[in-house]
């Protein structure tokens, strides 16, 4: 079993890890301009757009849960209906969200608080970029599918090449056309259009013959979308809980709240660090990807030996992961913030944090894994109900208390206690929410999963 999560996690890391490095280069160009206000205005119109792509991130999640099921089942054909409903609604979604483009800046922005400056970068920033959605959302359902049925070779093949696309033309943009802002969000537009037909090339490629089972009733079919959808609601709303922390973070971030030497400063700091998070984040998410998809195989076929095996081999990879990256951290921290900013006040600022950021591997690493066997238990009850609890009662509380006192570091602290509270919550739904759902299954009752 070992090699098998290694040869579905080692395409997701890979592939994962060049979605940061994305904002690691856009970081990195925009802090070598003349302003900060360059770099708080990609954190800003990230924010929203992180709105709208993580909120639609169940197209990969639910997409992912149900194919890997069907897959367990021998039901090659509902698999395939599986993936026209998600591209359908991507698709759809991605055109709705251009042609309301201009209120939801308008909005959005409205809510921000920022200076002049930072918002008229973030505003031109998020209009360019929204021209994305569709290939973007597309690329979620088709990723997920792909995880389903057990290859995450091409999610790598064509989110590496798509995000090195992206990355070139980028520096292209910025360094040699002297388009700034616009450059970097303009390079992400050319790079998602470039994922999109890469994807359907290896769709057409690998997957041709599903074509007999090409049904568009059966595929839309209005209880199977209901089910999908039900399911899927679940999954926004814990994303959207999620989003609203990251987002809240980097509002604050941006607010007079926890001003040190000026309020651009603390931003452009937070955001600088968040790239550790994130970076960390992706890595771990491969290994979690990896146990989606064996999770929601061994569950379809009712096989529980198999998924507590596979538990248990995900955790030993995922403690490991973890340590290196906090070891690293702490010992070259310094190092890895020079290379996104040659900005010595921000580097000075960011100095105190770095403990900060070398814990959270270790205390969020569990978090990611259960995740991906919750996605692949397609359990998105207890996923809502855990990002609640860690969101509402957690994170929110222990900000409000913790910042009046320790400023800064207490946003960091609330940001630990959240991502602690969620491993501990979806520890102790499993048994319920996951081991239980099997033995209903075998025992002949018909039971959905959660």
């Amino acid at each position: 079993m070992n090699r098998k999560i290694l040869d579905l996690a080692i395409p997701n890391i890979i592939s994962s890890i060049s979605v940061p490095l994305i904002g690691i280069v856009d970081m990195a160009l925009m802090g070598r301009m003349p302003s900060a206000d360059y770099i708080g205005g990609v954190a800003l119109g990230s924010l929203i757009l992180n709105f709208i792509y993580w909120g639609f991130g169940f197209l990969r999640f639910g997409t992912s849960g149900f194919t890997s099921q069907s897959l367990g089942r021998r039901d090659i054909e509902g698999s395939f209906h599986v993936l026209i409903r998600a591209v359908a609604l991507g698709l759809i979604s991605g055109v709705i969200l251009i042609i309301l483009n201009q209120p939801i800046s308008w909005a959005g922005f409205k809510l921000l608080s920022g200076e002049p400056n930072v918002v008229n970068f973030a505003e031109v920033y998020f209009v360019i970029k929204i021209w994305a959605a569709p290939a973007s959302l597309v690329q979620f359902a088709m990723f997920g599918w792909f995880i389903g049925m057990q290859n995450s070779r091409i999610p790598m093949i064509v989110a590496v090449t798509a995000n090195v696309v992206n990355v070139l033309c980028s520096v292209l943009f910025v360094a040699f056309l002297k388009l700034d802002i616009r450059g970097v969000a303009l390079g992400y537009v050319v790079g998602q259009y470039t994922g999109l037909v890469m994807a359907i090339f290896f769709y057409f490629r690998h997957f041709n013959k599903l074509g007999k089972y090409w049904n568009l009733k059966e595929s839309l079919n209005r209880l199977k979308m209901k089910e999908f959808m039900n399911m899927n609601m679940d999954i926004f709303i814990r994303t959207m809980c999620l989003i609203f922390v990251f987002s809240f973070f980097t509002a604050v971030s941006a607010s007079s709240d926890l001003r040190t030497n000026g309020k651009e400063t603390v931003l452009a700091v937070n955001s600088i660090l968040m790239q550790f998070f994130m970076f960390f984040s992706f890595v771990i998410d491969g290994f979690a990807q990896a146990a989606e998809a064996m999770a929601g195989r061994f569950i379809g076929a009712r096989d529980s030996s198999k998924l507590k095996k596979l538990i248990r081999i995900s955790f030993y990879w995922g403690s490991g992961c973890s340590l290196i990256f906090t070891i690293t951290y702490l010992l070259a921290g310094e190092n890895i913030i020079r290379l996104l900013t040659n900005n010595t006040n921000i580097i000075s600022n960011a100095k105190p944090y770095f403990y900060w950021i070398s814990i959270i591997p270790i205390v969020s690493f569990s978090a990611f894994l259960w995740d991906g066997i919750y996605i692949g238990a397609t359990a998105g009850k207890a996923m809502r109900n855990s990002m609640l609890i860690s969101s509402i009662a957690v994170f929110f509380p222990a900000y409000y208390i913790l910042q009046v006192y320790i400023g800064n570091h207490g946003l960091w602290l609330a940001f630990i206690l959240f991502m602690i509270s969620r491993t501990i919550t979806l520890w102790a739904m499993a048994p319920k929410a996951i081991f239980q759902t099997i033995k209903y299954q075998d025992s002949g009752e018909v039971r959905k999963i959660l």
